[in-house]
């Protein structure tokens, strides 16, 4: 997707955001850094972002019920150690844009 952050840049305050899932609203905290990976993850997969957080909150429901914001920086972590930073494409991942 777009504007990703240098690492240190300051830029990762805590962003609060409406969702919804299964037709009710709910607010999920992130850092912005990662928005933007969930962002450029659902890019990838050809989801919007609500449906992604979807997902996610589903497949938490039937492991671990934890906290969703916690289940989405876990899912983010895990999808780039698995596709690489570029994701399975190669056009897409956290150091995009980056010199």
């Amino acid at each position: 997707m777009t504007s990703h952050s240098e690492p240190g840049s300051g830029s990762n305050a805590v962003i609060k955001r409406s969702v919804r899932i299964a037709r009710h609203s709910t607010s999920i905290s992130l850092e912005d850094s990662f928005w933007d990976a969930l962002r450029d993850i659902a890019a990838v997969r050809g989801l919007s972002l609500n449906a992604l957080i979807a997902e996610i909150d589903s497949a938490r429901a039937g492991d671990d019920p934890g906290n969703l914001s916690s289940a989405a920086r876990v899912y983010a972590l895990q999808w780039f150690r698995q596709n690489g930073q570029h994701g399975q494409n190669g056009q897409v991942g956290l150091a995009a844009g980056r010199a």
